[in-house]
């Protein structure tokens, strides 16, 4: 599946953005992840196919995952960024029934990223 992010920018800190994902085919699940310089890839959301929603404790609360009827499209809801938000955001989906998109090393398809920089 392709997967094209849209949505990154530069925001001021405590300011919101809100990153799209279009799939170009089916999935079971969809997450996001992002990806600081230097950094490991790290998990942020999730959605199945049930509408099921996790999150990771760093954006719990002010991260909203979301996806269009029809499935085709995600949506990361980003609300009181921080500098420490800063990072290239990346789509990832798997059309497997036993993944639910929350580990990378599982994950089937990625997106090309789409960077957020939060300054102070």
């Amino acid at each position: 599946v392709r997967l094209v992010e849209s949505g990154g920018g530069s925001v001021q800190a405590g300011g919101s953005l809100r990153l799209s994902c279009a799939a170009s085919g089916y999935t079971y699940c969809m997450g996001w992840f992002r990806q600081a310089p230097g950094k490991e890839r790290e998990w942020l959301a999730s959605i199945n196919r049930a509408h099921t929603t996790t999150y990771a404790d760093a954006v719990k609360g002010r991260f909203t995952i979301s996806q269009d009827n029809a499935k085709t499209t995600l949506y990361l809801q980003m609300n009181g960024l921080n500098v420490e938000d800063t990072a290239m955001y990346y789509c990832a989906a798997s059309p497997y029934v036993t993944n639910s998109c929350h580990i990378k090393e599982l994950i089937d398809d990625w997106g090309q990223g789409t960077q957020v920089t939060v300054s102070s």
